[in-house]
């Protein structure tokens, strides 16, 4: 349960694990018992994440939503179902009540996915852009709708746009509830109302909507399984990926991935299904452009003539703002932020630059504050820059800027979305928020920039990464008519021979990655951050000196970080690997800085 109770001149919130003898040294009494309690299965999942991710129960806690308490006629008691292990005639209330299923038709080879996935406790719906894997979905939905049950539905953050929330509304109509960050707190707090009274059967949301508190649930759904979004960067740095899985596991409850890119590690360890083909007739041809990343003439020509044919178009490009760094061509000195040893980006409209990692903005330079020369320049190409450069040559073309500079509230982007819908805009020019949600019809030109940029990462999933980014681009173009996908890139070799096959990609990869990387093998990456240089650097060199002298873990390497300096802090890291998670964390609980934060699983090292 959770209690209020003094800490120095405080009042503070405390969860209740144990009740033990009052010991003899003098204590606190705890001020009050809060309407609050955490489920055997809240506190259970917490307690793996406290040890598989390195971090204190409490922080694990501190992600749930607790469930709340109803008053009797003689004394408070936890609902029924705060114990989310119960069955459904258990129930406090019938849940089939609120819900009317709205019957769908599935193909052949949908009803075979159905079956797949119905017959396995987790399974892999491998199916590519526009085959129907929400059809999929919300036909099992149904089942468990049906049995009295509820089911949650995971989506990258980036995805909960306007037109899935129409699509399952129309569907479940009352009975489905979206949970996510931009929701206002009385948003929040009437979405907890249904979800508390049972009128909330379907539940959709980011990886926070994983630590609800969901009773009776039925069935955890994670589209878009290998979106990098379901793993947090912070601590705890967990993968909503693999706690729904877990989860899945003590509630004895399936778990469905999701996805046309699967991650190789989903790919290699649970079974799948292979759903080909989609609903669409209409052909995609990929043009490729040898050149580094530019608005070229070639690019200008093909959007101009998109435009004259009556037809939508969108622009990716890897770099938000106008540029990413900017330079002195007198003396080669990049700006950089002074908390952070990075370039600062350009953000001509504020006539600002700004760091991307810790938010510190400075006014536009006129001379280079280290030669005092007004030769100023910029390196890297970003979406407001090539909107301005569009909007410049191409007046007549109505174009929008598609990103977290300019998308920064869920109204904005359904306005937006509705726009785009509408056909009141041509182009969307965006970085990766161009790669989810969209499902509109008539987009038959996709330009695809700085692709070589992922390639050229230090990042053992970087062909992964790269070619997974591409062909969900391809997949929002050619639903209505036949496309063109112009892949600016000098890696034509590499992605032409998986872009109409990515199971040989997966394939091709496990052998790569064979006996060095997951999914053959585990990592942890240990970051040690410190205002002072010096002091983070001895502190990884102790640990590194302990796990020297452990025999079943490798000592990849270790040094200063990618980025060595963060908000005036300096990171040093070291990266291990071994056969066994067990033996990473066995090795890991013999440090003991308080400087180190464990990184399982990582997923970014650059």
């Amino acid at each position: 349960m959770k209690v209020s109770l003094p800490l120095f001149s405080r009042e503070v919130e405390g969860i209740v694990l144990l009740e033990v003898e009052k010991p003899e040294f003098k204590t606190n009494s705890i001020l009050e018992i809060l309407p609050f309690v955490y489920s055997e299965s809240q506190i259970k999942t917490a307690q793996f994440m406290a040890e598989y991710y390195g971090c204190f129960v409490g922080e694990a806690l501190n992600l749930f939503v607790p469930f709340h308490y109803i008053n009797t006629a003689t004394e408070q008691v936890p609902l029924a179902y705060a114990n989310a292990e119960f069955s459904s005639a258990e129930c406090p209330r019938t849940l089939a009540c609120f819900y009317s299923p709205v019957h769908i038709t599935l193909s052949p080879t949908q009803s075979q996915a159905l079956n797949f996935i119905r017959s396995h406790p987790v399974s892999l719906l491998f199916g590519d852009t526009g085959a129907g894997k929400s059809e999929i979905y919300m036909k099992r939905m149904d089942e468990i709708l049906n049995e009295g049950k509820r089911a949650l539905l995971l989506l990258p953050e980036i995805s909960l746009t306007p037109q899935m929330e129409l699509r399952f509304k129309h569907h479940f109509e009352e009975s489905f509830v979206l949970w996510h960050s931009k929701m206002t707190p009385k948003q929040k707090k009437v979405t907890l109302e249904k979800i508390h009274d049972g009128s909330a059967r379907i539940i959709a949301g980011p990886r926070s909507a994983l630590f609800l508190p969901l009773e009776n649930l039925g069935l955890i759904v994670v589209d878009e399984e290998h979106d990098e979004s379901y793993k947090s960067s912070s601590r705890p740095r967990y993968n909503a990926r693999d706690m729904a899985i877990y989860m899945g596991t003590i509630l004895k409850i399936p778990v469905v991935l999701g996805s046309a890119t699967p991650s190789l590690g989903s790919y290699a360890k649970y079974p799948f299904f292979r759903l080909r083909g989609g609903y669409y007739s209409s052909k995609r041809s990929f043009v490729y452009e040898p050149s580094i990343e530019a608005l070229t003439p070639f690019i200008d020509e093909q959007i101009v003539s998109n435009f004259h044919a009556g037809h939508q178009g969108i622009v990716f490009i890897p770099t938000r703002a106008n540029f990413k760094t900017m330079v002195c061509d007198s003396c080669g000195y990049i700006i950089e932020c002074p908390f952070c040893s990075v370039g600062m980006s350009l953000h001509r409209n504020a006539r600002a630059l700004k760091c991307h990692y810790c938010n510190y903005t400075e006014i536009l330079p006129r001379v280079c504050p280290k030669c005092q020369s007004g030769h100023l320049s910029t390196s890297r190409l970003g979406t407001a820059e090539a909107v301005e450069h569009f909007e410049k040559n191409f007046g007549e073309i109505a174009i929008q800027q598609f990103d977290r500079d300019v998308i920064t509230t869920q109204n904005k982007l359904t306005k937006v979305l509705k726009a785009f819908n509408n056909r009141e805009i041509d182009l969307l020019v965006g970085t990766q928020m161009l790669s989810k949600g969209h499902d509109y019809h008539d987009i038959a030109l996709a330009v695809v920039m700085g692709i070589d940029n992922l390639l050229g990462q230090a990042d053992y999933r970087a062909r992964e990464k790269g070619l997974s980014l591409l062909v969900q681009i391809a997949g929002r173009s050619g639903r209505k008519n036949d496309s063109t996908v112009i892949v600016q890139s000098f890696n034509e070799s590499f992605f032409s021979q998986y872009l109409e096959d990515y199971e040989l990609f997966l394939k091709d990869e496990l052998k790569v990655r064979e006996g060095r990387y997951p999914p053959y093998k585990k990592l942890a990456r240990l970051l040690f951050a410190h205002k002072n240089g010096m002091k983070a650097k001895s502190e990884m060199d102790k640990v590194v000196e302990i796990l020297q002298t452990v025999s079943t873990i490798e000592i990849v390497g270790f040094g200063a970080s990618p980025i060595e300096k963060i908000a005036d802090k300096y990171r040093f890291q070291i990266l291990l690997r071994s056969d066994k998670s067990t033996e990473l964390i066995r090795s890991i609980k013999l440090v003991k800085s308080p400087h180190c934060e464990i990184d399982m699983d990582p997923i970014e090292f650059t």
